[in-house]
């Protein structure tokens, strides 16, 4: 049992928290599967990524449930968990290989998605499982798991050509942007932000944050520049940092108590097109920093 845990615990692990979008729901996902695996008939396991992939599909559907439930009455917008990389941390649960997970922004659209359509896109865009392993553990025909992943393409507005893996920022972008917003450089900001860009926030109702999403590279940059200013004169001395989450660059804002914010930056064609602030502080415990 322990050689099967060590073997599969990170693949069930990115296939639990891709599903749920909570790096503290994956964890105890992976958990109850294994405490579970200990009355399972042995004969049961001649596949057993599959019957384990299987096991954590159908605890996934019943937490996306009561999610779907809990999300409807979310103080203002709703953002998945951000998950820290760290080379020294490889042996823990959270730890997962580079090109294994899909974009953050990509986990932010799988939230437009049914769970069974969301279980088809992951296997097979996130994971690399072929048709004929999805169909059989979702019990559907290929010619229906084709269908599915198709269409959740298409909710996701994403293109048949277009890549859905993580889209890394360049650091060097990264930096001067976080530069520009230390100085207060509104036109060097606005510079480096696609004229459409989104800023979603994720405060949870336990720390303050915008209850909607902020449009247009103008108000984009007013909002973090007004934030910025507030949280200096509230909080005290503020730390600023480049990091790795959801493998790929993003910025940490620390004070004296620990983790102010975190921000994950999403770029197409060398501009930011999407700015994701998680500050609900009961989601940042999986950060690992």
């Amino acid at each position: 049992m322990q050689e099967m845990y060590m073997q599969y615990k990170g693949l069930l692990f990115k296939l639990a928290y891709q599903l749920t979008g909570s790096a503290s729901d994956a964890e105890d996902v992976v958990h109850d599967v294994f405490l579970k695996l200990y009355d399972v008939p042995k004969e049961k396991l001649s596949e057993p990524k599959a019957y384990l992939c299987k096991m954590v599909t159908n605890r996934c559907f019943d937490l996306q449930k009561s999610a779907r439930k809990k999300r409807e009455q979310y103080f203002g917008e709703w953002l998945p968990e951000p998950l820290f990389h760290s080379s020294s941390n490889d042996d823990s649960i959270e730890s997962v290989e580079r090109g294994d997970l899909l974009s953050y922004a990509m986990i932010v659209l799988l939230e437009r998605l049914t769970p069974t359509e969301r279980v088809v896109f992951v296997l097979r865009e996130a994971l690399g499982f072929d048709y004929a392993e999805i169909a059989e553990l979702v019990e559907k025909s290929t010619v229906n798991c084709r269908k599915l992943f198709s269409r959740a393409r298409a909710k996701m507005g994403i293109t048949s050509e277009e890549l859905v893996h993580t889209e890394t920022a360049p650091n060097e972008l990264i930096t001067d942007f976080l530069a520009a917003l230390k100085q207060g450089n509104m036109k060097r900001m606005i510079s480096m932000l696609d004229p459409n860009v989104i800023l979603v926030s994720d405060g949870g109702g336990k720390a303050k944050a915008a209850i909607f999403p902020i449009k247009t590279s103008d108000r984009v940059v007013r909002f973090l520049l007004g934030v910025l200013r507030k949280a200096s004169m509230v909080e005290g001395t503020l730390q600023m940092e480049i990091s790795q989450i959801n493998e790929q660059p993003a910025y940490i804002l620390r004070t004296n108590d620990g983790i102010h914010t975190v921000g994950i930056i999403h770029t197409e064609g060398n501009l930011i097109r999407n700015i994701y602030i998680i500050r609900n502080p009961d989601k940042l415990k999986h950060t690992g920093i």
